[in-house]
């Protein structure tokens, strides 16, 4: 699956997201490995279906051999930009096994800036998985979060485990990254398909090797169970979050494991945990559709609109963009690289989902594609596609896609048993997806090779005992489907679902007055949005 750390905006003006980060994350090569905030197997079964068991609440008390990391004290040093400050905090590695050694996460914190009465921390975290969230809150959450939120927390974040600054997974060099990221994802034959297959397994058999010791351990249920570790570190009563895109995977399962710990929790942009990996990403793929769908009806409103002029449907933009695919996956166009990378079929792709996430990009979409279709420069598309990658100029990759793939992976089990798997689904991903389809149906493969098995399943959240949670669900998110909010809203027993009728990949701080207001109040009064409370 495919979601990736939410869009970050340069003000939160209530202002329009950046264009493109950061989760979620990679794409094609890698988009298995983007989502799940990510039964078994070939199960497409959903909520309602199979999925009868509930994520179950812990023990109230704290296990006796874990009180030494909950009465640790974290060490706070200076870093980043004036007001920030660093500390590492302890968690085990194993919880079945505490005595199996630590794990170190990194942990930063603002200080509250007000004189109102605080109200403790606000931990936020910006999706993936594999988005750093100490990096989302020196870059954004906490100096563009409203000024009343930061007036009375403390604003916090800690990277997951294998995330980032927190040991992070890793799996291939830059150059073998960069191999893999142009990986054909929409084989034409036998060799391209077993070309596909030897890259997934190199990628897998390179996290085994490198990360052996964290690969069984960076679980969204223990990094859930580290967050209350911090929770009590920090001395809060109960857990205070905002939580986007795979972030909401995370709270709600936090919620699960610690219903009556829960404070007040925002989980923007939210995922269904009762669907399988296979539901996931057809759902997801779906969704891309529909982001696609309200692109091309922009883009030939616009004169510089390479796909088509006023009038052009959406389905005749997705043929003429498909064309461009079929082009640049015979003849890759040159992109000006240092590194010598031309624009190919896959790299071409994960620049065009890149733009889907914030319409705020869509802009910078259409001038990539006349570059690329009509100038045979494909440099705009791929510095989309290396954003989205997290690839600098240098050719160094940040750990995002391989945090992503190993968490996704040990979730849920594979979506696929092997290519004839993906084959037989073609259709139903086509069908979902005529312009996006078939690549995202074949990028679900990665897990299929990974080398250690999945321990997660998937599961209803209900949290019954837990205080008001609010959902927020954006009508026409590429990433994260509206359908999913409204599936986690029904299961937790005390949400409220809050509902942005608009375009782009989460909606707090994106632009919208009435978002931002019913998000606001209740982080600083408690007071949930009314139900059915709808905006635009």
């Amino acid at each position: 699956m495919h979601t990736r750390p939410t869009p970050r905006p340069r003000r939160h003006r209530r202002a329009r997201a950046r264009s493109v980060i950061r989760t979620t994350a990679g794409f094609l090569a890698a988009a298995a490995l983007l989502v799940s905030a990510c039964s078994a197997g070939n199960s497409t079964t959903s909520a309602g279906g199979a999925v009868e068991a509930a994520l179950a609440e812990l023990p109230r008390s704290t296990p006796s051999a874990l009180t030494s990391y909950y009465g640790q004290r974290l060490r706070w040093r200076d870093c980043g930009a004036p007001g920030f400050q660093c500390a590492t905090m302890k968690a085990p590695l194993d919880y079945d096994d505490p005595d199996a050694g630590d794990v170190r996460l990194a942990v930063a914190r603002k200080k509250a800036t007000g004189k109102g009465k605080p109200l403790g921390s606000l931990m936020v975290n910006p999706g993936g998985p594999g988005g750093s969230a100490v990096g989302y809150l020196q870059q954004y959450a906490g100096v563009g979060y409203p000024e009343r939120v930061r007036a009375r927390y403390d604003m916090v974040a800690m990277d997951p485990r294998g995330v980032a600054r927190s040991e992070p997974v890793e799996c291939l060099s830059g150059r073998q990254m960069d191999a893999y990221t142009q990986t054909d994802q929409t084989p034409d034959d036998e060799k391209e398909r077993d070309a596909l297959v030897a890259a997934d397994r190199k990628f897998a058999e390179g996290c085994g090797t490198r990360s052996a010791r964290l690969l069984r351990h960076v679980s969204t249920v223990e990094a859930a169970r580290d967050m209350d570790i911090l929770r009590a570190v920090l001395g809060d009563r109960k857990l205070t979050y905002v939580g986007a895109s795979y972030g909401t995977f995370l709270g709600a399962t936090y919620a699960g494991l610690f219903p009556r710990r829960v404070g007040r929790m925002v989980l923007d942009g939210a995922m269904d945990p009762s669907l399988d990996a296979r539901r996931l990403n057809l759902d997801q793929t779906a969704g891309f559709e529909t982001a696609f769908q309200a692109f091309a009806k922009d883009c030939v409103r616009h004169a510089d609109c390479p796909l088509g002029g006023r009038g052009t449907t959406p389905a005749r933009v997705g043929d003429r963009l498909q064309a461009f695919f079929r082009k640049v996956d015979a003849h890759p166009v040159p992109a000006g690289d240092a590194d010598g990378r031309k624009l190919g079929e896959a790299l071409a792709t994960t620049g065009v989902i890149a733009s889907m996430y914030d319409e705020g990009a869509w802009g910078q979409l259409r001038r990539a594609l006349t570059s690329a279709m009509k100038k045979n420069d494909g440099a705009g598309l791929l510095s989309l596609a290396d954003s989205y990658y997290e690839r600098d100029a240098s050719g160094r990759y940040s750990n995002l896609m391989m945090a992503n793939a190993a968490v996704n992976c040990l979730d849920l089990p594979p979506a696929f048993t092997g290519p004839e798997d993906v084959q037989k689904a073609l259709p139903a991903f086509e069908k979902a997806s005529p312009v996006f389809g078939p690549a995202l149906a074949w990028a679900t493969l990665n897990c299929t090779y990974w080398p250690v098995r999945a321990t997660g399943e998937p599961h209803r959240i209900e949290a019954k005992g837990a205080a008001p949670i609010v959902v927020v669900g954006t009508v026409r998110d590429p990433a994260t489907p509206y359908r999913w909010a409204k599936s986690l809203a029904a299961q937790l027993s005390s949400a409220r679902l809050l509902t942005y009728d608009g375009d782009g990949h989460t909606a707090y701080g994106r632009g919208s007055g009435c978002i931002d207001s019913a998000i606001d109040t209740y982080l600083l009064r408690g007071t949930p949005p009314p139900p059915g409370k709808r905006c635009s």
